[in-house]
């Protein structure tokens, strides 16, 4: 059985008088690929920012591989391997897609002005070792024919792929996923969902993704949890999230893509 390697306790996140997380308390196992569902507002984003450092809670505890973590910077999570992607890809427009992938690694040596001036030939053999994993991560998610395309020139669902190939660069442990479907066509999705699965069971990531496409969700999420009001309603197996009363009431009566 796999360990709780994200573990959210009580959380209570505020905007004004609105709660949009009420008393949340949820587990992520490790190498597990759990889908978070819900209505509008029903406080799904709030929960990603709040455990990936970009949303401070008002009270509560969080904690990752044992260790707590609540009101950590986003960047200290990143360097511990926990990152999140978003509804909209967040891509350098202007760069091509290997020069994405090869800027994410932190702490690089070539960033320091008087390093590289005096190091100029080590700078070089660090940017082929990046540069070498770019392609590696490339050829893993059968995308390396787009490598010298300029990102701002990608479809939706490239973008997407993209960030899934951001997050390798730096061998992350957990990726919380937000929409990563939204606006993507079957024939990429597919793809989307094929390297998910691989990244699980052959890289060992774990995944949290929030998706509206039931279909797509249950395909790759177990668990999957359903937040209401800021609160978790509901947490089973695909077939069991489709069989409760409440969860039916809430959610998937009002318009889920089934």
């Amino acid at each position: 059985m796999f360990k709780n390697l994200v573990k959210v306790e009580s959380v209570v996140k505020s905007f004004g008088g609105l709660k949009a997380l009420n008393d949340c308390s949820l587990e992520i196992k490790e190498k597990s690929i759990t889908g978070i569902i819900g209505p509008n507002g029903s406080g799904k984003s709030t929960l990603f920012n709040v455990i990936t450092g970009n949303l401070k809670p008002d009270s509560g505890k969080i904690t990752y591989n044992g260790n707590e973590i609540t009101n950590k910077e986003s960047h200290d999570l990143f360097h511990q391997g926990i990152l999140r992607t978003f509804q909209i890809a967040h891509e350098f427009t202007n760069m091509t897609v290997i020069e994405n992938l090869m800027v994410v690694p932190g702490n690089q040596k070539g960033e320091g002005l008087l390093y590289a001036l005096m190091n100029k030939k080590n700078i070089e053999k660090d940017e082929e070792i990046i540069k070498e994993k770019a392609i590696e991560v490339l050829q893993f998610l059968k995308i390396e024919h787009l490598r010298n395309e300029r990102a701002g020139n990608l479809s939706g669902g490239q973008k997407k792929l993209l960030e899934l190939a951001r997050t390798m660069m730096v061998d992350a442990k957990i990726v919380f996923l937000d929409e990563v479907g939204a606006g993507v066509n079957k024939t990429l999705l597919n793809d989307i969902s094929d390297s998910i699965l691989k990244l699980n069971q052959e890289k060992g990531y774990t995944f949290c993704m929030i998706e509206h496409d039931f279909n797509f969700i249950t395909k790759l999420c177990d668990p999957i949890i359903v937040l209401a009001e800021g609160s978790v309603l509901f947490k089973g197996s695909a077939d069991e999230v489709k069989k409760n009363e409440k969860v039916i009431e809430s959610y998937l009566g009002k318009g889920v893509k089934k």
